[in-house]
């Protein structure tokens, strides 16, 4: 040995990370390692950094930003994918990492978990729900469709639409599988949707997405996300027929009408012209045979009212008859009434009087009156020269007289307030008077509810009769 080391080599820190790099990247070089997603986080430098792991380990790894476009679907936590890449070292912090070039999902069983997953999450946001389905129009102007220009699914609808009922049909071509496939389906989606009524290129009145059979993943472009939600979000009425009939992929959901095939698909979209012929004219012979029985109920309805209607010329004859009735009694019945009105007159005027006669009538009655006045103007006269003559004669007699008829006044007073009802009523009892003021004198004379007038020495009151009147033995009435 020369020294403590020994024949031990002795490297630098880079050197030796690096030598370690070069190791592992020689060792294993491209590798699939299948594991489970976690940890995914893309960085705004568009690098992806996450991890891998199963029960026993876990690998931390890469997506360089220029592997992204490429990797064939895209990273989430959960997923269960097989991953393409290389082993190789990060030195700066002493540790090994896989480098991802490409991505795919390990098995069926991991595509339909991540389906399901979807499936459940736009459900719940309500994207499949049935009042979102729109009705198809019944006889389309203009179809379109989206699929690839190449292979048999275009072909097989525009000879089924050639068939049935000519339509205009405009084709937006896209990828159905791989990557970027899913991107350019929704963009044709957004893009037929987007377009205004009476533009440059025709507006579709209906739309079907379409794509021949294939294997699960084959299919997975119409049950990502951004798909799913296109179709969900189309303003046109769409068909969705992608695969066979026992295929089913999230696109179906979405769809406002799903389709087992692309051929029934255009199927679906236009009715064929010898059936909507055999049915327009099938309708038509109901219309005509609905219009012959109207006819005929009609003429029935005419034939009743007619009997029931009377012989007009007859009517008409009683009518003039009736108007000659009329002319005729009119005719003599005029001068009666003139001769009747005149005999009114006469009448009244024999109880008028003569305007000489009221004159005359009234001169009398003012020479009455003038007596009359001339009479009490005498009369005052006389009286005013008599009263120096009474004053002259004694008032002894004179006094002695009154005194006399005072005396007999107070008699007849007295024996007038012995007689009197207020005597009466001075000792507690009362005059019962109706509405009319008419005095009441028994009790049957009283309805329940009269009004009644009570007097008493010292005033009045109003009172209201209530029940039938009592016998007497058992009270008052009130």
């Amino acid at each position: 040995m020369d020294g403590p080391g020994g024949n031990i080599p002795e490297y630098g820190v880079g050197e030796l990370a690096g030598a370690i790099k070069r190791t592992l990247e020689g060792a294993f070089q491209r590798v699939r390692v299948r594991g489970e997603l976690t940890e995914v986080k893309p960085y705004p430098s568009g690098h992806i950094y996450l991890s891998l792991k199963d029960e026993n380990a876990k690998i931390e790894s890469v997506v360089w930003k220029s592997a992204v476009s490429r990797l064939g679907l895209k990273p989430e936590n959960g997923l269960e994918v097989i991953a393409t890449g290389r082993v190789s070292t990060y030195g700066d912090r002493s540790k090994y990492q896989l480098i991802i070039e490409k991505l795919e999902y390990a098995g069926e069983g991991a595509l339909l978990a991540r389906i399901e997953r979807l499936r459940l999450a736009l459900l719940k946001e309500g994207l499949f729900d049935a009042e979102r389905k729109r009705a198809l129009p019944l006889l389309p102007r203009v179809v379109g469709v989206v699929t690839s220009e190449r292979g048999a699914v275009i072909q097989d609808i525009r000879t089924t639409l050639a068939r049935r009922f000519p339509r205009h049909l405009i084709l937006w071509p896209v990828m159905v599988q791989g990557e970027g496939s899913a991107e350019q389906i929704a963009a044709a989606i957004n893009g037929f949707s987007a377009l205004e009524p009476g533009g440059r290129v025709p507006r579709p009145d209906v739309l079907i997405v379409a794509r021949g059979g294939g294997s699960l993943e084959d299919l997975m472009a119409f049950n990502e996300e951004i798909v799913v939600r296109a179709a969900a979000g189309c303003t046109i009425p769409l068909i969705s027929a992608v695969g066979h009939e026992t295929d089913t992929t999230l696109i179906d959901f979405a769809s406002d009408r799903r389709a087992p095939t692309p051929t029934a698909a255009a199927e679906i979209a236009v009715p064929a012209r010898a059936e909507l012929a055999a049915a327009l004219a099938q309708r038509g012979a109901r219309m005509d045979q609905c219009v012959a029985g109207l006819l005929r109920e009609s003429r029935l309805h005419l034939h009743r009212a007619e009997r029931g209607l009377p012989d007009l010329p007859a009517l008409v004859n009683q009518l003039r008859q009736r108007l000659d009735d009329r002319g005729e009694r009119l005719r003599t019945a005029l001068p009666g009434f003139v001769l009747s009105r005149r005999q009114a007159v006469t009448r009244l005027a024999g109880h008028l009087r003569h305007p000489r006669e009221a004159i005359a009538a009234g001169r009398n009655a003012v020479q009455a009156l003038d007596q009359r006045m001339g009479a009490a103007w005498a009369q005052s006269q006389a009286k005013r020269h008599a009263a120096p003559a009474m004053a002259r004669l004694s008032a002894a007699p004179v006094m002695a007289l009154i005194r006399e008829r005072a005396a007999r006044v107070e008699g007849l007073s007295a024996r007038l307030e012995a007689v009197s009802y207020n005597a009466v009523l001075a000792r507690g009892f009362a005059l019962v008077q109706g509405a009319g003021g008419q005095p009441v004198t028994a009790a049957a004379e009283v309805a329940p509810g009269a009004r009644l007038t009570l007097t008493f020495q010292d005033g009045s009151v109003e009172a209201t009769a209530a029940g039938k009147p009592r016998d007497s033995r058992q009270g008052s009435l009130f």
